[in-house]
């Protein structure tokens, strides 16, 4: 059994046909693999491989997801704008 990482994060991966999809997670590592494997996200299975383009720490799930639902409410320049100012 692989050991969680206590550490949150919420991030976004960039799909193959250039749309953001955005999630929580604690082992990102395993996350993307699932992603790019098709088991991950509904919404990416088909749109693979994906790149990680976002990635924000968080204190735990509850700050984590908090952050998730308002990154999704953010139009799609927005969230570019995001990504552009986290590098």
């Amino acid at each position: 059994m692989r050991k969680k990482n206590t550490t949150w994060v919420v991030y976004m991966v960039e799909c193959r046909d250039a749309t953001l999809y955005t999630g929580i997670t604690n082992d990102l590592a395993h996350r993307l693999a699932m992603h790019n494997a098709g088991t991950g996200a509904r919404y990416t299975r088909g749109r693979g491989p994906v790149i990680l383009v976002f990635v924000e720490p968080c204190v735990n799930r509850s700050d984590a997801s908090r952050r998730e639902r308002a990154i999704k409410r953010l139009s799609a320049p927005q969230k570019r704008q995001l990504i552009n100012t986290s590098h």
